[in-house]
């Protein structure tokens, strides 16, 4: 099946041609192994949606979004109910944007969808690290049977990667034996943000980082509109904060993950990943606009 794309609007500010752009957004509709709620594979368009609503200047960087060249290509058309088939088009669609020289930013959907995208971002870059912000572990081995699960998908990630390439923050829901697996494997930062990822700034410096954030990661006070909500989480201002924590290093791609518009109330969570993608966008590759004048 060819990667194909659906556009029903754009996030705002998108420039009007993928040729003009170096950062190109794209959404992944897919929530085939949810385990609770379902209704992330509206996420990508309800963020969209909620983007209307933004300012294009960021008062806390005192930079524009539009002045960034970044694309909104639309929503990959995915196979329903077909997990291997859409991760094979997922990667595909990555691989090709990575190909171009362009920098791939992805948004859920269910948070399986990283994985095809960490796959096609690894190759390109052989050290990469990746720095997840998320309620939950993600570490299973397997769940409901399934290798390839939204529960699982850290594992095969630390996997994919190696010992000691995954760093974890804002963990506070797993099994026992997800959190041992973490012990020996990743860099697993419980509870809140903030604190940790300043203890490793140093050790994610000059590295190509990957960048995958579960809404959840934020107190469901915040953002009600997920599939998997998880009490006792932080707030949507540490989720900034932690944002522009990782401005001066070398992320080379992103995602945000888990928005389930069906469970968002007022659509506060919708807004919030909007704005959370414009800082992220204006943080770490403002560079480009310098290069392109």
């Amino acid at each position: 099946m060819p990667v194909q794309y659906e556009s029903t609007g754009a996030f705002i500010f998108s420039r009007d041609r993928y040729e003009d752009a170096s950062v190109i957004l794209m959404g992944a509709p897919m929530d085939f192994t949810v385990s609770f709620k379902p209704g992330s594979r509206f996420g990508p368009q309800g963020i969209r949606n909620a983007s209307v609503g933004l300012e294009d200047y960021s008062p806390y960087l005192d930079r524009h979004m539009s002045e960034v060249p970044f694309f909104d290509r639309g929503d990959l058309t995915l196979p329903i109910g077909n997990v291997s088939g859409s991760m094979e088009l997922i990667y595909e669609a990555v691989k090709n944007v990575l190909d171009d020289d362009k920098t791939p930013f992805v948004m859920g959907g269910e948070h399986l969808i990283s994985y095809p995208v960490i796959q096609a971002v690894a190759e390109k870059y052989p050290d990469l690290v990746v720095v997840q912000f998320d309620a939950h572990t993600d570490l299973r081995d397997t769940y409901l049977d399934m290798k390839y699960s939204h529960a699982t998908v850290i594992r095969r990630v630390a996997e994919l990667l190696g010992k000691g390439r995954v760093y974890q923050y804002g963990i506070r829901s797993g099994e026992k034996d997800e959190f041992r697996y973490a012990d020996g494997m990743t860099h697993m930062r419980r509870y809140r943000v903030v604190e940790g990822l300043k203890q490793d700034l140093d050790a994610l410096k000059g590295k190509p980082i990957y960048i995958t954030f579960d809404i959840d990661c934020i107190d469901p006070a915040y953002c009600p509109g997920t599939g998997t909500p998880e009490p006792c989480g932080i707030t949507s201002q540490e989720a900034l904060e932690a944002i522009h924590l990782l401005k001066d290093h070398q992320v080379v791609g992103m995602d945000l993950v888990e928005v389930s518009p069906p469970s968002d109330a007022a659509g506060i969570t919708a807004i919030t990943a909007a704005k959370l993608i414009r800082e992220a966008v204006v943080s770490y590759w403002w560079s480009e606009v310098k290069r392109s004048e």
